[in-house]
């Protein structure tokens, strides 16, 4: 196998940079000027490392990001440039190295990953057989690029997915999502006048909530968590209307079609309360199978390039690799920076990682690419 290490150990101070660069570029999902600027300076850094130019796919106004490599179909890496941070996080959340971690607004989740992605890209003898893409709405749930995700994951036998890991484990099964809206509609009075000629949706809420939550099987590690819930406008009127949101995760695809059919077999329980139920089934699960004829590649690759034990742990949030192994492709997560502090004040990445992920990326993407057609991934 070759040396990758020392390649990108010999490079580290131009990962930082290119690191530092696109933390620079801030890129809050809902702005899409921000986004396309961040967008800019990743196709910018692909272009440099891997000597071709990205497709733009633009889609609702948001620019995603694919290179395709000769056929394109041995290996699909996977990543995103938007972060959950808002314009003028820099100034109190400054990109800086100091005592080993390098910090800063999404550097964790997940563009040192994306860094780290085409340096270990631009190590490869032959790129061909090797797609990217790179999305820019994953942090509201991929909704103008789920598409092409799925699309570019049927046709490829594998997908590495270049989120972030704490604690250096990759993340071999992730719980499924699923997300409800339930808006509830009563009926209006006066609460010291004539209560008893109001239908009491905040009551009804009430009863929702308590039905919902009944459907979480912790023996599975299902769960159904009410979480956003507003009623009423003022506090002497029977509220004539509410709403209320659900976060559903699961570890099974049986499992999510059974809360699913749950959901939907909630009535009303006062007279006279309708309600209007929207959504449903987001994200299938990653589930281990799906990943672990490539975890086990990636462990002994990583065990060859001298860093010892890889472990692979299951986590409940929910990723693009969701899509992926949901159209049924081999996917591997995890494979991004090593750090912590998603989407938290302490968000960073420990800087000694950095060469040392690049480098098992570029051997997986190596071993993958030298197996013959048509042998499984």
């Amino acid at each position: 196998m070759r040396d990758f290490t020392a390649a990108l150990e010999a490079g580290l101070p131009d990962l930082i940079s290119n690191v530092e660069e696109l933390v620079g570029t801030e890129s809050p999902t809902a702005d899409t000027t921000a986004v396309s600027a961040c967008a800019k300076v990743v196709a910018d850094l692909g272009t440099r490392l891997t000597g071709s130019a990205p497709e733009w796919l633009n889609a609702s106004g948001r620019p995603h990001l694919r290179w395709r490599f000769g056929t394109g179909d041995r290996v699909l890496l996977l990543g995103h440039y938007d972060t959950v941070w808002p314009l003028g996080s820099l100034a109190d959340h400054p990109c800086r190295v100091r005592g080993g971690r390098l910090t800063g607004p999404g550097c964790f989740d997940m563009k040192a990953g994306l860094v780290q992605l085409f340096h270990a890209l631009s190590l490869q003898e032959d790129l061909d057989g090797v797609s990217v893409l790179v999305t820019g709405d994953e942090e509201t749930g991929a909704p103008s690029s789920r598409g092409l995700i799925e699309a570019e994951a049927r046709r490829t036998r594998a997908v590495l997915v270049l989120e972030a890991s704490e604690g250096g484990a990759l993340k071999t099964a992730r719980k499924g999502v699923s997300s409800y809206d339930l808006r509830i509609a009563g009926r209006a009075a006066h609460a010291g006048l004539e209560p008893h000629r109001g239908v009491n949706a905040t009551t009804e809420l009430a009863h929702q909530v308590l039905a919902l939550a009944a459907l979480a099987d912790p023996s599975t590690g299902t769960t159904v968590t009410p979480t956003v819930a507003s009623a009423g406008t003022t506090q002497n009127t029977v509220p004539a209307t509410a709403r209320l949101q659900v976060d559903v995760r699961i570890t099974t695809v049986e499992e999510q079609a059974r809360v699913d059919a749950g959901v939907r077999r909630l009535k009303p329980v006062l007279p006279g309360a309708s309600f209007e139920l929207l959504g449903g089934p987001d994200r299938a699960p990653l589930q281990a199978e799906a990943s672990a004829a490539l975890f086990r590649r990636a462990r002994r690759l990583h065990a060859e390039l001298g860093f010892g034990p890889l472990r692979g742990v299951a986590v409940g949030g929910g990723s693009d690799g969701n899509f992926t192994a949901g159209v049924g492709t081999p996917t591997l997560d995890g494979l991004g920076a090593v750090g912590g502090g998603a989407h938290a004040d302490d968000e960073h990445v420990l800087v000694a990682e950095l060469p040392r992920r690049a480098a098992l990326v570029a051997a997986l993407v190596a071993d993958l690419l030298a197996e013959p057609a048509g042998v499984p991934a």
